[in-house]
């Protein structure tokens, strides 16, 4: 069943790099992720650590056949990304919580943003479950989260 946009987003979402890597390449629950923000159902959040660092990824060898088959640049995929996103500036989580210390920018910028979600596919992420009351779930379960707050 589909809905029609809602005026107000249901949700905040912080997309972890390699979901938001994903949803620009590639079809499935990460695209969709991304479709909701472009439609305006949920608010995607990001930093400008979590931007440079997409832009770090998505120029790596393993992406650019993907790129060159999208028909765009990889700092247009980064552009169009961060056109999506409302871009917060955290401040430094005042200890490390992921064995990752990279993913603690991911839930820094959830704190920043007031985020209601946290989306990766990151273990290092995921096996956290939530951090300060904000779920870590993979991005189908994040899709089924936020359709039940559709409802």
């Amino acid at each position: 069943m589909r809905h029609a946009p809602s005026a107000v987003p249901v949700m905040r979402i912080v997309a972890d790099t390699n979901t938001a890597l994903s949803g620009l390449l590639w079809p499935g629950p990460p695209r969709r992720l991304l479709d909701l923000a472009r439609n305006r159902i949920i608010t995607l959040y990001s930093s400008q650590i979590l931007l440079a660092e997409l832009a770090e990824v998505i120029v790596r060898d393993k992406f650019a056949d993907r790129i060159l088959a999208a028909g765009v640049s990889a700092s247009e995929l980064v552009q169009d990304y961060e056109s999506l996103a409302e871009i917060v500036d955290p401040l430094p989580l005042s200890a490390p919580v992921s064995r990752d210390p990279d993913d603690d920018h991911v839930l820094a910028c959830a704190l920043a943003a007031g985020a209601d979600l946290v989306v990766s596919r990151d273990f290092d992420l995921l096996d956290l479950h939530e951090y300060q009351g904000i779920p870590i779930l993979a991005s189908a379960d994040a899709l089924r989260h936020i359709e039940a707050a559709q409802k």
